[in-house]
């Protein structure tokens, strides 16, 4: 954002105040300068008057000038264009030396032009330090001063600023506009606005002899509609030196000063010419606001002008009538269908997305004020349609907000500054007032955010440094936990032969498709993968750990084993945290032990490897396959304290083969949040005998022996140590029964059982067995 200081110097007084110090402020208050320059006219350069102006007898590129320099009337050949007599312009006089310091410096002196004498130089902006306007001489008007012939023009302030760079952050797109800036200044510096009175020259026509609009209620963005004769207009020097510095200078006087406006004011201006526009029978210029297929405001007349906050179309030809248009969308809105459409944006998205000035009639005034002063006709009345939408109130604690701060700042200092900033402040206690958050703050959402205004108009340099209150009263929580958790995990997986790895929380998409696992719903995935093999988010830590596996294999490796923890996503792109363990090939290394020929890992070792990492679990029955990364015979779900936390499996032989690695592969993924900081309780160990117990039962094949398990809990028998299923029979005789054997360990802790008090127990067992399940004795 480029301000320039005389143009700050039109909407609040800063006269008494160095540009050395509205830089520092700019700085404290958040608006980081990027560049500051000043444009001095060199010494020699005066204000002439072209007297009189004729061709150079013997060349057809050349006039010859007298030219009034106050003193006397010096003759000077000049080849540009554009001049003419009558004209004020810019004379180096003889002597004068531009380009001052730089490598093509120039010093003018008295010369013949094709033999004619010529005493000094006319010149363009260019030459005298001052950004490009044209490709000619600058003509001068009275909007720089009085124009007092053979004045230098280094005296003149309004075109010898001072130009300041800003570097705004993306949420402060309420200083995109002079007028913006002015209002951080006027808040910091307590200095008051100045009152500008519109001054307006309007005709007895009215806008609706002139234009209509077709409008579609189902449009989100708000306009106000001017229209205008600019038959006589002109832009002064000054607007256009001005605009010229900010780099928007366009092709026409009009379209130059919607842009000099927008800048200036912050709201976003087009204009639209009668001959673009759609001409009825009466003669009217009718324009159309309408959603386009993607649901974007458009407005269009003959053809599309503009869609609303995305592009400002472009005119190719202008007639005296046309109409001026100002025009709001909300920032948040428009960029998140840009987002969603996937849609080509222009320049005037970079404004429109951070939040242009809602204030369209402030907009409107400002500009029919330019044109009406500058030669325009402003026709009566307009075309408003403004969709009127609720303020958002943030109720503020003044003893949370000095909390937040560190410091007592009195409520009425607050209350100032928010007002002075364009909030609206209502009291409501003693220590609470309601903020009205205006529009053109779209940022502004919480009393954080309050808060930071009032740091930063006051200056954190100005906060007193405090020490820090550390008091560790409780800092057992979550995130603590969580910690301990993973911990715990890592060295017990370390411990068990897994190496801790880290991959991408990206994968390929093709490859999740392919293998069936869920994908990251299409609107809410990557819009630029940083490669094309990592173009969404891993909904499995499956996939990127058996590539780690296969990348292993292929530098030699035969026993593998990893895990990892880390993020997973949902079709929402919800996040989630699991702990991924793979396990491929031989479950050791060779060595003496096993003659240098280790046994491969099979499933079950697998799932001891993971019991002794997150302790004791269940196996049940997989009753649906998710992916096709999952054995249908060899896999299960993993249950903990009757929870499902997870799943366990072999790695298809399909898979393995894909990715060449051994077909000993084993995978578990868990849900860390499932997993808890449990606290080792120590219990007596009996110091008495145990006794073991085989009961084989006969049991229908249909019956899951979860269900058995869960009734020789419920028996709750405090001499039950442990009981295992040890071994499954069954064969023709049997039908479409099997015989079950269970094997018991029983142990008392005040004494050795004796022989009738096992069989009781056992006894016990069969009738609850025979009563809940109908199973008995083979």
């Amino acid at each position: 954002m480029i301000i320039t200081r005389q143009w700050i110097q039109e909407y609040i007084d800063i006269s008494k105040i160095s540009t050395e110090t509205i830089c520092n402020v700019l700085n404290s208050v958040g608006l980081e300068v990027d560049s500051h320059k000043r444009i001095l006219i060199p010494n020699g350069v005066v204000l002439g008057y072209v007297e009189v102006c004729e061709k150079h007898p013997d060349a057809d590129k050349l006039n010859v000038c007298q030219v009034n320099i106050g003193s006397k009337i010096e003759q000077i050949v000049c080849g540009a264009k554009n001049v003419k007599a009558g004209q004020f312009v810019a004379v180096s006089t003889v002597g004068t030396v531009l380009y001052e310091g730089q490598s093509n410096q120039l010093k003018i002196k008295k010369a013949k032009l094709r033999g004619v004498e010529s005493s000094g130089m006319i010149c363009s902006s260019t030459e005298i330090g001052l950004p490009k306007i044209n490709d000619g001489i600058m003509e001068l008007d009275d909007s720089i001063g009085e124009l007092i012939i053979g004045k230098e023009l280094n005296e003149y302030s309004l075109i010898n600023d001072e130009i300041i760079e800003i570097e705004l952050t993306a949420n402060r797109g309420d200083c995109l506009s002079i007028y913006g800036v002015a209002r951080e200044l006027c808040t910091y510096f307590d200095v008051p606005f100045k009152n500008i009175d519109p001054i307006v020259e309007t005709n007895n026509k009215g806008i609706g002899q002139v234009f209509d609009v077709n409008y579609d209620t189902s449009c989100e963005s708000n306009f106000i509609y001017k229209a205008a004769n600019i038959e006589n207009f002109k832009l002064n020097i000054v607007q256009i030196l001005r605009i010229a510095t900010v780099e928007q200078l366009k092709e026409t006087d009009i379209e130059t000063a919607v842009a000099y406006t927008t800048h200036s004011c912050g709201v976003l201006l087009n204009v639209y010419s009668k001959d673009i526009a759609n001409s009825e029978e009466n003669n009217l210029i009718t324009l159309s606001i309408e959603k386009d297929k993607d649901g974007f405001d458009t407005v269009s007349g003959k053809i599309l002008l503009s869609t609303v906050g995305i592009d400002a179309g472009k005119i190719d030809k202008l007639s005296d009538e046309v109409i001026i248009e100002a025009s709001y969308t909300n920032p948040e809105i428009l960029a998140q269908k840009v987002f969603d459409k996937k849609r080509k944006i222009s320049d005037v998205y970079y404004r429109s997305s951070r939040g242009s000035e809602p204030n369209l009639e402030f907009g409107i005034d400002t500009i029919i004020s330019l044109l009406s002063k500058n030669g325009a006709t402003i026709y009566n009345g307009s075309k408003n349609f403004i969709n009127e939408s609720d303020e958002n109130t943030i109720n503020v604690n003044n003893s949370k907000l000095n909390e937040i701060i560190g410091q007592d700042i009195p409520p009425s200092q607050v209350s100032k500054i928010l007002t002075s900033l364009g909030f609206s402040v209502k009291q409501n206690t003693q220590n609470t007032i309601t903020v009205t958050i205006p529009k053109f703050r779209h940022d502004i959402k919480n009393i954080a955010d309050i808060t930071e205004e009032i740091v930063r108009i006051i200056g954190i340099d100005k906060i007193e440094s405090k020490p820090l209150q550390i008091e560790e009263l409780n800092n057992i929580n979550d995130s603590s936990n969580n910690l301990i958790i993973k911990n715990n995990i890592r060295t017990k997986s370390v411990v068990n032969g897994f190496f801790e790895t880290t991959t991408y929380v990206f994968t390929n998409k093709e490859q999740l498709k392919h293998y069936k696992f869920p994908t990251v719903l299409v609107k809410k995935d990557i819009l630029n993968p940083i490669v094309n093999e990592l173009n969404t988010f891993r909904t499995t830590l499956s996939l990127n750990l058996i590539q780690a596996v296969s990348n292993n294999t292929k530098q030699g490796f035969k026993s593998i084993g990893l895990f990892e923890i880390g993020t997973v996503f949902d079709k929402n792109r919800d996040e989630h945290k699991k702990i991924g363990y793979i396990f491929s090939g031989e479950k050791e290394s060779q060595s003496v032990s096993n003659k240098a020929k280790p046994k491969d890992i099979d499933l079950f070792e697998f799932s001891q490897k993971i019991s002794n990492v997150i302790g004791e679990f269940e196996l049940e029955n997989m009753t649906k396959i998710s992916n096709k990364f999952i054995h249908p015979y060899q896999c299960a779900n993993i249950i903990k304290d009757n929870i499902n936390i997870g799943s366990v499996y072999k790695v298809h032989p399909t898979v393995t083969s894909d990715f060449d690695i051994s077909s000993e592969t084993f995978y578990a993924e868990i849900d860390f949040d499932m997993l808890k900081n449990e606290t080792i309780i120590a219990t007596n160990i009996s110091k008495f005998q145990s006794s073991k117990r085989d009961l084989s039962i006969i049991a229908p094949k249909s019956l899951k022996y979860s269900q058995i398990k869960k009734v020789l809990k419920s028996l709750d028998i405090q001499e039950i140590k442990q009981f295992n299923l040890v071994d499954i029979y069954s064969d023709e005789k049997l039908g479409d029964n099997e015989s079950l054997t269970i094997k018991f360990i029983l142990q008392s802790n005040e004494k050795t059982m004796e022989e009738n008090e096992i069989n009781k127990i056992m006894e016990t067992i069969l009738e609850r067995l025979e009563k809940e399940l109908k199973i008995g004795l083979r």
